[in-house]
């Protein structure tokens, strides 16, 4: 997991690097306040929450299954 999280995570870096080199700094500073203000919502937070839940458990029930 730590493997995807960081791959994911150099996507969006170099995603954000390249429009803002492109369009330019202020909008690079826009586009970057909006994915914080949008990764901090209240409603994504809760199904950041609730989706690292539910891999968790499946992960569990994965590993029971490959090691029985």
């Amino acid at each position: 997991m730590t493997a995807l999280r960081l791959i994911v995570t150099a996507a969006i870096a170099f995603a954000a690097y390249f429009i803002g080199a492109k369009a330019g700094r202020g909008r690079y500073k826009q586009i970057r306040r909006n994915a914080k203000k949008a990764w901090n919502d209240p409603t994504v937070k809760k199904a950041r929450a609730r989706t690292h839940k539910l891999a968790s458990r499946n992960a569990k029930k994965i590993t029971k299954a490959v090691h029985r």
